[in-house]
């Protein structure tokens, strides 16, 4: 669903990303991990077009992201540290608006339908988005995702800020999403939720991918050794 060939960023002497190759799968949930300024971030965005790459193709489902941004971009669904939502508006007016402009629309029934798929209280769903903790917000953005039929989910940095139920309640969402055959590429500081959450692990390092790690081949206390190694 999602494949960096030989990926790369710079931005005049400096490169942000370098020839990085790596592919996440339906049913996916990769997690890149890595120190600030470790191509996590840089990663996301050239896979959302968000800006071009100098080196390498970011293929979305077979599309090159650049040669086909509109259409790469109907298969996936961000979900960046803080949702960008309508403040103003309610969480069901802020589904429909995202719905329709990726092309879908839906009867109130089924609306609601993704709120509680997602968990979002049934009392929420009409109130102003302004009103939300940020675990709301992001239950929202995931309904979204669902709502636009995504096959692909870009997460940068979501549990960051969460208190230890929010983020328990989102990592048992993206395990239902991915059993739903949802790729999902997830850049995270968390290695716990790594650990629990994810299928495989990527390390980067000042832009390269230094080493990728089956999730059920490593204990908690083996990642955490090995990412440390990595950031020596």
């Amino acid at each position: 669903m999602l494949q960096a060939i030989e990926l790369s960023k710079s931005y005049g002497d400096q490169q942000a990303l370098k020839g990085l190759n790596m592919t996440v799968d339906s049913g996916d949930i990769y997690c890149l991990l890595g120190a600030n300024g470790a191509g996590k971030t840089t990663t996301i965005n050239l896979f959302l077009n968000f800006i071009t790459p100098s080196d390498g193709r970011a293929i979305v489902n077979g599309l090159d992201v650049s040669e086909a941004p509109l259409d790469s971009k109907r298969y996936l669904a961000y979900i960046p540290e803080q949702v960008m939502l309508y403040s103003n508006l309610s969480a069901l007016e802020n589904l429909r608006y995202f719905a329709r402009l990726g092309g879908h629309d839906y009867a109130d029934a089924e609306y609601h339908g993704f709120f509680g798929r997602v968990g979002l209280q049934g009392d929420a769903v009409d109130r102003r988005v302004k009103t939300f903790s940020k675990g709301m917000r992001q239950k929202v953005g995931v309904a979204i995702a669902l709502a636009k039929q995504a096959k692909a989910l870009l997460l940068d940095e979501p549990t960051s800020g969460l208190d230890p139920k929010a983020s328990n309640e989102f990592s048992e969402l993206l395990l239902r999403l991915k059993s739903d055959g949802a790729a999902i590429l997830m850049a995270t500081h968390d290695l716990f939720r790594a650990k629990e959450t994810g299928t495989r692990i990527g390390i980067m390092r000042e832009g390269q991918l230094v080493q990728e790690l089956s999730t059920d081949e490593v204990s908690h206390a083996d990642l955490e050794q090995i990412y440390l190694q990595h950031m020596h």
